[in-house]
């Protein structure tokens, strides 16, 4: 008898917070009122607000570098970064391989995944950008599986899924620094 108990308050628990969790998430993330559908609703709502804090983190970092509206040619010098992070699946590890580069206009992020590279973009809206991003990737021999476009106010998160083509001799420092370049011949017309 106590077995059916402990299950029947398991049951009752898992229904209490999936009411919590479908309370806390915005209606259009989840489609039917299933265990699956909610659960899947709540992490998709949870991607978006992680995207959403990455856009306003870098946006409060751009506005600490640079007080003024207008970029001066020498906050337009990119700061680079090694990513280099372990994670653990299951039994193995693997090591992220990565670099940024960062600028008061742009934060630029590069990172391999499998045969593809993902990168993520962070900046102030500018009309026709994701189009010159897009022209530089062809350029350098890559090749645009997929793009994700977020926004809040005047930041925008871009993210790319690019495959490596076979004549692409870039490391992911230039890949990030041509990138960012795309964003500084802008500025210094704007100048």
């Amino acid at each position: 008898m106590s077995h059916i108990a402990v299950e029947r308050n398991r049951r009752r628990q898992m229904n209490e917070h999936l009411k919590v969790l479908r309370s806390l998430t915005p209606c259009f993330y989840i489609k039917r009122g299933d265990q699956a559908s909610i659960i899947g609703g709540v992490i998709e709502f949870i991607k978006e607000l992680h995207q959403v804090l990455q856009a306003l983190e870098s946006q409060k970092r751009r506005k600490s570098l640079s007080p003024s509206p207008a970029p001066s040619p020498r906050t337009l010098q990119p700061t680079f970064h090694q990513l280099d992070s372990s994670s653990i699946i299951g039994t193995s590890s693997f090591k992220e391989l990565g670099a940024s580069c960062n600028s008061s206009v742009a934060d630029v992020e590069v990172k391999i995944s499998g045969p593809n590279v993902i990168l993520k973009v962070i900046c102030h809206r500018i009309p026709g950008q994701v189009a010159k991003i897009i022209t530089v990737l062809e350029s350098l021999s890559f090749e645009v599986l997929h793009l994700n476009i977020s926004s809040m106010e005047e930041t925008v998160l871009y993210q790319f899924v690019v495959k490596i083509e076979l004549g692409c001799q870039l490391s992911l420092e230039e890949l990030a620094m041509e990138v960012q370049q795309s964003f500084c011949s802008d500025a210094m017309t704007v100048l």
